[in-house]
């Protein structure tokens, strides 16, 4: 390819490059990006606020939160399934009642054409030669009640095959939000940071280096795969754990006894060059696809 092929406009072949630059313009095609640094949450921001948590809490999953957003969150949950089963249980009263309704119908319907063939039945001789001063005259389509019942068969309400929507009964436990899994407020771990000790007088949320382990001393980070102590709530790098605690499973801030379920992995973001956790980089926008 020549130096200036990109700007070239006399060439013979729709290029590559003419074609992306099409489909930007037009907004044809799927669209592909690349997540920055900027666009993840750092490895102690709450998972809900995407702020530095003030009280920190963890799951077991390892999933990070602010207390006061993630109790928020609970109390709403609640509050959102108590209305779901409030309209579930109406609607249940409802269809109960509507099944009841038709039982009575069919019911009268029985009785009303068991009467019908009773009255077929004649009992009195019939006079061939006088007409009958009963019948009615009258061929109208509107009369013994046909009048107060809509024509318009073609409104959804009248249609056979229409029917309201049904509620699903729901879910009575409130989800985590980032697991799925059921979330209680007592399985919420309080989490101890160890603030880094340096010169900076900046506050807490300008600082780029906030947190160090508890045991090495090592600076936390994107970068640092950590754990959090269930025993003590502290913070520590797995390093630490795979090389010290997991001699003795001893916590080193108190000295209790820890088990393999008491040491939280902490899911943390990504650099913005290498994921980690279950984070994706890329970001894509399908489209309607442009043929050359």
């Amino acid at each position: 390819m020549p130096r200036h092929g990109k700007n070239c406009t006399a060439g013979s072949v729709y290029t590559y490059h003419e074609k992306l630059k099409d489909s930007r313009q037009s907004g044809y095609g799927s669209k592909k990006a690349r997540l920055g640094k900027d666009s993840l949450k750092e490895f102690d921001s709450c998972c809900l606020t995407l702020q530095p948590c003030r009280n920190p809490v963890v799951t077991c999953d390892g999933y990070l939160y602010d207390k006061e957003a993630i109790l928020e969150y609970i109390l709403h949950g609640k509050k959102e399934i108590a209305r779901k089963l409030k309209e579930y249980e109406k609607q249940k009263i409802k269809l109960q009642q509507d099944e009841a309704e038709l039982k009575h119908t069919e019911y009268e319907a029985k009785v009303q054409k068991f009467v019908e063939k009773e009255k077929m039945i004649v009992t009195q001789p019939i006079d061939p030669f006088h007409k009958n001063k009963n019948a009615s005259p009258s061929v109208s389509n509107m009369i013994h009640g046909k009048d107060n019942k809509l024509p318009s068969f073609w409104i959804p309400s009248l249609t056979p095959d229409f029917k309201p929507t049904l509620l699903k009964k729901p879910d009575e436990k409130v989800k985590c939000p980032m697991s799925g899994k059921p979330l209680k407020m007592k399985n919420l771990i309080p989490v101890k940071w160890t603030f880094i000790k340096d010169n900076d007088s900046r506050s807490l949320i300008a600082k780029q280096n906030r947190y160090v382990c508890a045991v090495t001393n090592d600076i936390l980070g994107n970068t640092v795969s950590s754990a959090v102590l269930r025993t003590s709530g502290s913070v520590v790098t797995l390093d630490c754990v795979e090389k010290l605690l997991k001699k003795d499973m001893l916590d080193p801030i108190n000295g209790k006894k820890m088990t393999e379920k008491d040491i939280i992995p902490l899911q943390r973001g990504s650099t913005g060059f290498a994921a980690g956790a279950d984070e994706k980089l890329d970001a894509k926008k399908h489209g309607a696809a442009m043929m050359a």
